[in-house]
């Protein structure tokens, strides 16, 4: 039996309908973007009450923030990741050099290398994880911490901007 002789199922998933509208969506309109008044058209077509189509683009809109804050905070991770292997790099090929420069060949520093590329390789690791709740533990702390500056750095504007006023 081919696929095309198969029935529809009586029911769906979740998932399924939400596959399903959004292929039918998108087969529909020829844009790439909708604009808001035509997402509550097709809401209404679809007979999403209004309270609801709010509360989804609501919880829409705080994903989708919540994603661009954790590629915010990916992104600073990659950057102390790249501060570190520069330094890693920079402290290692001084100590070769000196070690053969002292010896005339690379013995102790081989050591020192594998030593220290050992807590790179974790923290490397350790970046590239994006899941789990050490990862979201580590989230947390740098929002707070961000937020926090934020923070200060406004009331210091904010009193600076009075006193010189």
């Amino acid at each position: 039996m081919s696929a095309s002789d198969s029935q529809p199922p009586q029911s769906y998933r979740k998932e399924e309908v939400q596959e399903i509208l959004h292929l039918a969506i998108a087969r529909k309109t020829e844009v790439e973007e909708l604009s808001r008044t035509q997402l509550w058209e097709i809401a209404a077509e679809l007979d999403i009450d209004t309270d609801v189509l709010q509360l989804a683009e609501k919880d829409w809109l705080l994903q989708k923030q919540r994603q661009e804050k954790k590629d915010e905070f990916n992104q600073h991770r990659r950057r102390q990741l790249k501060q570190k292997f520069i330094r890693y790099t920079i402290v290692n090929f001084f100590l070769m050099l000196l070690n053969f420069l002292a010896i005339g060949t690379l013995s102790w520093s081989l050591y020192v290398l594998i030593i220290l590329g050992l807590p790179l390789t974790l923290d490397t690791f350790k970046i590239f994880q994006t899941e789990g709740e050490e990862y979201e533990k580590a989230f947390q702390q740098w929002y707070l911490k961000k937020e926090i500056k934020a923070s200060v750095s406004s009331v210091w504007n904010r009193i600076k901007t009075t006193w010189l006023s």
